[in-house]
């Protein structure tokens, strides 16, 4: 929240409201529609569930009073005795695990998983979708024991464009296609559907945020309340869009959250064109959209875009706004309807999203123990699959940069020296949103548990008290500690004291003397082997430990989650074959020079721009995006793919429901233009060979490369599909991969519209390629033969 959580953090605040809003298992769950409390309610037609949700609703809001009303705009709902509707909070969080709940009595905690930019470098979108379940099915059991809601604002799929920002470790990194499938097949996992119910009942609302071109938190003196993204239609639709039309149009999401910023001039919660136009009208939202917390105060008391307090209600609900994280429709909206400034059925419309979304929820519906989901409780949150899937998702992401000689895997025999400001981390290893977790594995727990026997020693030393890491107190003793190990594991990097909500970068350099501590440390290790482990969401320029021959072996780990130390130590021990590859490039020091509010994705020679991402960057990298290595050698072919195919006319193109620009909803688009795109499917097979000894999984990432790479705004490289395998040591694995021209091959124009470039393009799995033709459909060739 702006206000609030300057005063109190976010932590705190919701802490506080949600024990006011639960009243925890002894009490139950709080329903509408509750015939033991009051029968009169039988007689009500919103508690009929013979009826449809929409008659429901209709005739729910026809009952309430104007005050009642907007008092259901806000997160913190009052509750309607006189219908029956209990209080509720809207505000549950469910990045990596159910979180900013109240943890008590039977639920003291909750598995918790990496954070997102660590899972997302596994590109397992089974995973992803398996780590969505867990958490809904633990906070269906919060909501079972009348601890929480059921309307979790999350995921954060937001594009990494920027690797200063300091929330990098909720999002999915720089891609645009990853962060799209990881918003769909996460928010899947989150609202399954009940099976047993015909009206298919949500498991749990999922929420997509923060829409759109937020990635400015707080740096240099730009905050994100004031911060005014100046973006072009091109770079709205190729890259900060994707994941939000993803979210709606494949995931479902039943809620997407606006963003504090403005973006060209109108804060996104009062842009009518980005909230209707776009979100409602172009992608088919089914669900309610809210504001980040306090937003809509913001749009008055910080920036004063609107003039005054109704003002402010009226602008985010005339553009289409339904939930105010905050007070101030609660406390404002009435006043705006009685002066005009917005209209009593916009405040209707605006309810109506909200209860048709409880109704969903199965809260207009009796006792939830008689529902489908009703028999989940305590016994299934933290339960040993939760826990494993939780160690599984770390061993699936964790990065291996560099391993010289293959040093790793170490030999358990080795007595290890484990140093470093997170070399016994734990509450670090969860990131940010985070809940309580079921336990903790640091680093060093890991290393003595999963690694070396009971006869081996493992000696811990800080180096470092802290990762700001300002004193060189601890670093002799470290040295000692390095000079009689047989192996030095260094666990080094950031926290949130360095890189968080509100908190930006400066620098991408390791804090203080952490490179001295590690180059002494490398020197008394004297050769003997030396593995640096960089816990950090950002990327870190860590190009001196690259090139210094003292350190044999790098691995990234994010942040890991609960049991991050027991994967760690699984890689470093050759248990677990590491496969995770970088969703974000890893960029050097000099980056820094570039402007962060500089918002343009695309390169600009003439003042020496160099672009933003792998996709358009043309400055050098540290690692670059997709890069990581294993313990084994794959090598790639392609086995079956298209010489040539014939792209879908360009009318038929701008026809097609997954059409980027919101520009194109007024073309007169037959039925039939408007299947052409997804009727021109078409697939590509890649043989993927293990050539070493390991059975390892991997990740195959189809690239595609446009006729005009690099010119005119033109990508690069861009990733096309993505698929993990496993395969065992000598053997050989068919991916078979389905692409769409019109998604897949297209690249954005500068009025935000996407078409496939005719000529030759390029697919690159690894170190194979494919040369695929592109051909301008007979339409296409008509009308440009009466052109000429």
């Amino acid at each position: 929240m702006a206000r609030i959580r300057e005063a109190v953090g976010a932590g705190t605040l919701v802490m506080v409201m949600l024990l006011g809003m639960f009243h925890g298992a002894e009490a139950g769950v709080e329903y509408a529609c509750n015939f033991d409390k009051d029968a009169s309610l039988k007689t009500m037609a919103f508690c009929d569930t013979s009826k449809a949700d929409d008659v429901r609703v209709k005739d729910l809001v026809s009952r309430m009073t104007m005050e009642e009303k907007v008092s259901q705009l806000v997160n913190t709902a009052v509750g309607i005795p006189r219908l029956g509707i209990p209080a509720y909070q809207w505000w549950q969080e469910g990045l990596h695990g159910v979180a900013h709940v109240p943890f008590g009595g039977a639920l003291p905690r909750a598995t918790s998983f990496p954070l997102p930019i660590l899972t997302t470098a596994s590109f397992n979108k089974d995973l992803w979708n398996q780590i969505g379940q867990v958490v809904s099915t633990e906070a269906r059991a919060f909501y079972n024991e009348g601890l929480a809601g059921l309307t979790y604002w999350s995921p954060v799929i937001n594009i990494a464009r920027d690797p200063r920002w300091g929330r990098i470790q909720e999002t999915s990194g720089e891609d645009p296609t990853t962060t799209s499938s990881y918003a769909a097949y996460f928010v899947r996992g989150m609202q399954e559907g009940d099976p047993a119910s015909s009206s298919k009942r949500l498991k749990l609302s999922a929420c997509c945020k923060h829409f759109t071109a937020y990635d400015v938190d707080n740096w240099e003196g730009v905050d994100r309340y004031h911060f005014d993204a100046k973006v072009t239609e091109q770079d709205l639709a190729d890259t900060y869009n994707p994941p939000f039309r993803s979210c709606v149009q494949d995931g479902r999401s039943t809620s997407l959250m606006c963003s504090y910023n403005k973006v060209n001039g109108v804060p996104t919660c009062a842009n009518h064109d980005f909230l209707v136009n776009t979100v409602r009208n172009t992608w088919g939202l089914d669900g309610y959209i809210v504001s980040d917390c306090d937003s809509v105060m913001v749009m008055h008391e910080s920036t004063n875009y609107s003039p005054t307090t109704e003002d402010a209600a009226a602008d985010a609900l005339n553009a289409g706004l339904d939930l105010n994280c905050g007070d101030y429709l609660a406390s404002y909206t009435e006043a705006a309807v009685q002066m005009g400034k917005v209209k009593e059925g916009r405040v209707d419309s605006a309810v109506s999203n909200l209860f048709t979304l409880r109704m969903r929820l199965g809260m207009f519906d009796g006792s939830p123990s008689n529902q489908g989901f009703g028999n989940l409780g305590a016994a299934d949150v933290c339960t040993p699959a939760h826990q494993e899937l939780a160690v599984e998702a770390a061993r699936l992401g964790i990065v291996m940069l560099k391993n010289d000689g293959n040093t790793l895997p170490l030999a358990k025999s080795n007595n290890l020296a484990v140093i470093g400001p997170n070399a016994n981390a734990t509450h670090t290893m969860l990131g940010n949103y985070e809940g309580v977790p079921c336990q903790y594995i640091t680093p060093y727990q890991g290393l003595v548990q999963f690694g070396s026997g009971d006869h081996n020693k493992v000696w811990l030393s800080q180096g470092c008290i802290s990762t700001a890491c300002q004193h060189d107190d601890l670093i002799q003793s470290a040295v000692e500690t390095a000079s009689k190990a047989d192996a030095v594991i260094l666990v080094m990097g950031l926290s949130q004291v360095h890189e968080s909500e509100a908190l930006d970068r400066t620098s991408l350099l390791l804090p203080g003397n952490q490179q001295t501590l590690i180059n002494q440390v490398a020197e008394a290790a004297a050769g003997r082997p030396v593995v640096l482990v960089i816990m950090s969401g950002g990327p870190v320029d860590i190009a001196f430990a690259k090139n210094d021959k003292r350190i044999q072996s790098i691995l990234w780990v994010g942040y890991p989650g609960q049991s991050g130390g027991q994967a760690m130590a699984e890689i470093i021990f050759g248990d677990h074959n590491p496969s995770g590859k970088l969703p974000m490039s890893w960029y050097p020091e000099s980056y820094t020079k570039i402007s962060m509010t500089n918002m343009a994705m695309r390169p600009d020679a003439s003042s020496n721009y160099p672009g933003r991402t792998y996709r358009f960057y043309t400055g050098e990298t540290i690692y670059s995006f997709g890069y990581g290595l294993s313990f084994t050698s794959f090598k790639h072919s392609f086995a079956v793919a298209p010489a040539s195919l014939t792209a879908p006319s360009v009318h038929e193109q701008l026809c097609d429901p997954h059409q980027p620009s919101s520009q194109t909803a007024t073309l007169n688009c037959s039925k039939a233009k408007q299947e052409m795109c997804a009727l021109s499917n078409f697939e590509v097979h890649v043989d993927v060979e293990n050539a070493g000894a390991v059975r390892g999984r991997h990740t195959v990432l189809l690239f595609f490369t446009p006729p005009s790479a690099g010119r005119n705004g033109t990508p690069v490289k861009e990733l096309a599909a993505f698929e993990s395998v496993i395969v065992e040591a000598g053997q050989q694995q068919r991916v078979v991969l389905s692409l769409n021209p019109c998604r897949h091959l297209g690249t954005v124009k500068e009025d935000g519209t996407r078409v496939v470039e005719a000529g030759n393009h390029l697919l690159s799995v690894g170190d194979a390629s494919h040369s695929l033709t592109v051909l301008s459909s007979l339409e296409d060739a008509a009308i440009a033969s009466a052109g000429d």
